[in-house]
Formats: C-alpha cells, sequence, structure tokens
C-alpha cells in the first residue's frame, strides 16, 4: 500500500508529501493519522528545523476531506462524526499550529475546504499562480470542521471571511494574498524553490528563539494584549536561558557568524 505521507529530511529541512494525487491528495483518516506520526517524527529530529508541505501531483495540494470516507461516519450519527471525523482534522489542524519548528504550506494546485484549513493553520504559506482556495462546505450542507471558521476570521476579517464560507466560491491566489491567507505567489516551476528559500531564510537562525517566537504569537492571538506581553515575556526568560542565545550575543559582539546548536 502506498505510504499516503511522503518525508523527504534535506539541508535541515522536512519536505512532506501529501500522497493521494489520484484523490486529488484528499484528507482521510489514514492521511491524518500519518501526518500526526510525521509531525511527532520531524519534532523529535535534530536535523529538520523547518517543515514545507506541499501536494503530490500537479492538480492539487488538496481537495479537502474525503467525503465518501466522512459520510460514513456522519451516517453513523453526530457522535460518530464527531469522534472520528470533526476532532481528527482539528488534531491535524491544532498540532500544525502549536508545532514548535516552522511549518510553510507549498500550495501547488487545489487548496479546498480541510486543504484550504491546514492553509490556514501553518505558519506561512507560498502559492502557486496554478493555486485554486475554496471554502466549500457549505455546498454540502455543513460548516468547515478543521478550524476554518475560527482561523479564517482572525486572517481575514469577519466580513471577508463570512463571504467565502457563505458563498462557497473559489477564490484566486492573488484573493488569498489580500486577506492574508498566504505570504506569497509564485509562478508554479518556483514554487518549491521559494518554499525551500523561505525556509533556509529561517533556519539559518537559533530553532530555540523560532519556537519562541511561534508560541508567543500563536498563544496570543486568541488572549488580550496584555495576556499576550505575559507570554512574550514568558518566552524571552526562556529563550534567554539557552545556549544558542549566549551565542548569538557573543557572535554578534564579535562580528563573528554564530554557530546554534539547538540548545
Amino acid at each position: 500500500m502506498t505510504d499516503p505521507v511522503l518525508l523527504d529530511i534535506q539541508d535541515k529541512v522536512a519536505l512532506v508529501t501529501l500522497n493521494r494525487p489520484e484523490k486529488l491528495n484528499a484528507l482521510s483518516y489514514r492521511v491524518n493519522d500519518a501526518l500526526l506520526d510525521i509531525l511527532d517524527e520531524i519534532e523529535r529530529h535534530d536535523g529538520a528545523r523547518a517543515v514545507v508541505l506541499t501536494g503530490a501531483g500537479e492538480r492539487a495540494f488538496s481537495a479537502g476531506a474525503d467525503i465518501h470516507e466522512f459520510s460514513e461516519s456522519v451516517r453513523e450519527g453526530p457522535e460518530t462524526a464527531v469522534r472520528d471525523f470533526v476532532r481528527r482534522g482539528q488534531a491535524v489542524t491544532a498540532r500544525m499550529e502549536a508545532f514548535p519548528k516552522p511549518v510553510i504550506a507549498a500550495i501547488n494546485g487545489i487548496a479546498f475546504g480541510g486543504g484550504c484549513e491546514i492553509t490556514e493553520a501553518v505558519h506561512l504559506a507560498v502559492a502557486s499562480e496554478r493555486a485554486t482556495f475554496a471554502k466549500p462546505e457549505i455546498n454540502i450542507g455543513i460548516p468547515p470542521t478543521f478550524g476554518g471558521t475560527q482561523r479564517l476570521p482572525r486572517l481575514a476579517g469577519r466580513k471577508r471571511a463570512l463571504e467565502l464560507l457563505l458563498t462557497g466560491d473559489p477564490f484566486t491566489p492573488q484573493r488569498a494574498l489580500e486577506i492574508g491567507l498566504v505570504n506569497a505567489v509564485v509562478a508554479h516551476e518556483d514554487l518549491l524553490p521559494a518554499a525551500m528559500d523561505l525556509a533556509a531564510r529561517i533556519v539559518r537562525h537559533s530553532a530555540v528563539a523560532a519556537a519562541g517566537i511561534i508560541t508567543a504569537v500563536t498563544r496570543g492571538l486568541n488572549m488580550s494584549i496584555s495576556e499576550g506581553l505575559q507570554v512574550e515575556a514568558e518566552q524571552f526568560a526562556r529563550v534567554a536561558a539557552s545556549r544558542d542565545t549566549r551565542e548569538a550575543l557573543d557572535a554578534w559582539i564579535a562580528k563573528r557568524p554564530p554557530v546554534y546548536t539547538g540548545r
């Protein structure tokens, strides 16, 4: 049986590929479970400092959840559907959002439903000019279930998010850039190089500092400014005690490149 998710670690970057091109990389239960396992592996791997996530094939990043599969859970009743479908998908997006290493989505094609929700959850995203986005869950009579009703309004604003959520209409990568869903739109052939370049610009810095920044931003978004500032101070205190911080300061004073250990 073909692996539903592929992992290749090179030059401090973990390339993760959703590998169901014949199903437009739909997020089956098996894919979601594999993603969680691979993220655990990457977190433990000292040689992986950032993640680039993309889809196999030329057509899709991910067309969203596997409708044929989760519709069976829905038929069994809300309790089963929430347990097997909703919680599984929310676990994946929450894990990506809070992952201590930067996660960059390289959107190579269709990013509908759960594929769009992954894009919302990851830290950074680069889209091909061929990418297409949509929040089409309303077309099958459900709201988004992997965090789309929560993260998209935080990124795009309430009214812009509601327009996309309530119409289900597809939108362009340029629109995704305008509303803050992606960081850049590039030529299709430049997609992976652009995502890898962004990862390289991050991994040259301290992994400890990067993790502190991600934690402070992710937690602070759901807090008042005063609570968020406290989180920022806590993360500073944690990072400041690291060897990496001492090395960065010593290197800056000595006018030499720092050598980080991730500790």
